[in-house]
């Protein structure tokens, strides 16, 4: 019998793992393991369908720094990859104190540096240990939120972002069933106390799943009604790329929509083109609040600028503009060769201290035949620069310095194929 159809009650869960990433598999896969029960899980197995597949498996861990303890569980699982003799690394979120929304920032500061951890190792494809468990509590926190239907159809299996495909292969496989498969192996884990912490929406989400099992509303149903919307999700995405195919550019890091196309479009396709432009643009998710949403549909159809998401939309007789917030950029720094701002990738000439900041209005100043590109200061301003220290080396966008180039990684049309 085939493998993975031989390995009895593991087999559904190791064919998840082997063809998680269709249709380029992993060259060289990274796995995030936090040490709770689902990341080990999918640690152990990734393990054993790549030594099957012959891929090269290295494990990260983010410590967070957030409560005690949290050191220790890394170091637990480093002492698991050592028995599994794989590679694993720690990285640490070094932050002061976090205004808003605290699971948020930890989210996309945990989201940047495995990144940058798996382009530094090589690592070309990053497994996340999702459940259907996640899967149905955040159906129920967007619920919660009146999303519409981008939020309602659950977690991405699959996606393209800052230089890495991601992707979460036990969308399917519940927290009960994760926790026998590490019993059957003799596999510990740990829990996370702050999954018991209900000032955490999560947390609430998952509660309120356990008060709806009376009605026969679990992790399994859920899912199948997610599969049902994700039916109408994709009709709707082929409208959305449909519209952004004919009526809106990608210009230097920035979106233009023809104004007479995107009256005629659908509300609701109008509102999916806006908000495909800012997840783009700021790379943060979830999206804005559907007020928020909203809001910003109605500051296109009434000629109103607004500044949104880190992004700003500017109104002209002729098109909207989407581009960055000057202020989002404020203390972005990348070196050469490394993402800035998530989507720009700048090469050039090595050696020097060089580092990439925004071009700004005083970088723009320093660009003599700026004009000659055709760009408005808008989209150019926050274009990125090459500087050393306070003098400006090139800005390829503007037209200055010889030698780079500036593209963004993943362009707006590769981002739409990748979500």
């Amino acid at each position: 019998m085939a493998w993975p159809l031989d390995q009895g009650e593991d087999a559904e869960l190791l064919l998840a793992v082997a063809y998680a990433f269709p249709p380029h598999p992993a060259r060289k896969l990274g796995v995030a393991v936090s040490g709770g029960g689902d990341s080990v899980a999918l640690l152990h197995l990734t393990v054993r369908a790549c030594r099957h597949q012959g891929v090269p498996v290295q494990a990260v861990t983010v410590d967070h720094r957030l409560r005690p303890g949290s050191a220790d569980e890394a170091r637990m699982v480093a002492a698991l990859c050592a028995t599994l003799d794989i590679p694993h690394h720690t990285l640490t979120w070094d932050h002061g104190p976090v205004a808003g929304n605290l699971m948020d920032a930890a989210r996309q500061a945990r989201s940047a540096l495995i990144a940058g951890w798996a382009i530094k190792q090589g690592v070309t494809h990053v497994a996340l240990g999702h459940t259907a468990d996640d899967q149905a509590e955040s159906f129920l926190m967007a619920l919660s939120r009146a999303s519409g239907l981008d939020g309602l159809v659950g977690l991405r299996r699959n996606w393209k972002g800052e230089g890495i495909d991601w992707g979460r292969p036990l969308l399917d496989a519940t927290r009960a069933g994760l926790r026998a498969y590490l019993r059957r192996h003799g596999i510990a884990w740990v829990d996370d106390p702050t999954n018991e912490d209900p000032r955490f929406e999560r947390v609430r989400a998952r509660k309120a799943m356990a008060a709806l099992a009376p009605l026969g509303i679990d992790a399994t149903r859920i899912g199948q009604t997610l599969s049902h919307l994700q039916f109408a999700k994709w009709a709707l995405d082929d409208m959305l790329r449909k519209a952004i195919r004919d009526h809106v550019r990608e210009v230097a890091g920035a979106l233009r929509v023809d104004y007479a196309g995107f009256e005629g479009l659908p509300a609701e396709v109008q509102r999916q083109v806006l908000m495909a432009g800012l997840a783009w643009l700021s790379g943060k998710a979830p999206p804005p609040r559907t007020d928020k949403q909203f809001n910003l549909l109605n500051s296109a159809r009434e000629g109103r600028d607004v500044t949104l998401h880190g992004c700003r939309l500017r109104v002209r007789p002729d098109h909207l503009l989407l581009t960055r917030e000057p202020r989002a950029l404020s203390g972005l720094v990348a070196t050469p060769g490394g993402l800035w701002d998530r989507r720009w990738r700048v090469d050039g000439p090595t050696g020097g201290d060089m580092e990439i900041r925004a071009l700004g209005s005083a970088g723009l100043q320093a660009c003599p035949d700026w004009r000659a590109t055709g760009l408005s200061r808008q989209v150019l301003e926050v274009t990125p620069g090459v500087w050393r220290g306070e003098a400006l080396v090139a800005a390829p966008c503007a037209g200055f310095g010889t030698g780079w180039t500036a593209k963004t990684d993943p362009s707006f049309a590769t981002f739409l194929l990748s979500h």
